[in-house]
């Protein structure tokens, strides 16, 4: 039991493989929404830095992001997704891959970036 509490801690978005019981879950199976293929441009706003990459896939919680310079798990940072009409993102890195990129969650605002973003989900759902 004591292991079990660990890892949900240590993996708090492994909370599918404690129901389980198998700490191996894969990641797919620890999703909580679909992630779509999807590739655009990103600006990174970190700090006074300016950074390009582009997005991989996405989903209504995140997304991973290609790029040649990438920020280390914990780091903050907003990011601007090149769409018909651009809008920012809130992310937070949860994951890297080395010489790969970056998995983030992403935070929206009650604004038209939400609208924006879930209109974008919605359009990659229905296969447009």
């Amino acid at each position: 039991m004591r292991a079990r509490l660990l890892r949900a801690y240590l993996h708090p978005e492994g909370v599918e493989s404690m129901k389980t019981g198998d700490s191996e879950a894969s990641s797919s199976e620890r999703r909580r929404a679909p992630r779509y293929r999807y590739h655009a441009i990103l600006e990174i706003e970190w700090g006074s830095a300016r950074l390009r990459a582009h997005t991989r896939d996405i989903s209504a919680g995140g997304m991973f992001i290609e790029a040649e310079d990438i920020l280390w798990v914990g780091a903050g940072f907003r990011a601007c997704l090149a769409t018909e009409s651009p809008f920012w993102l809130d992310c937070s890195v949860k994951r890297v891959e080395p010489g790969r990129g970056m998995g983030v969650t992403i935070a929206l605002r009650e604004d038209q970036s939400q609208r924006d973003y879930q209109r974008l989900l919605a359009r990659l759902a229905a296969g447009k």
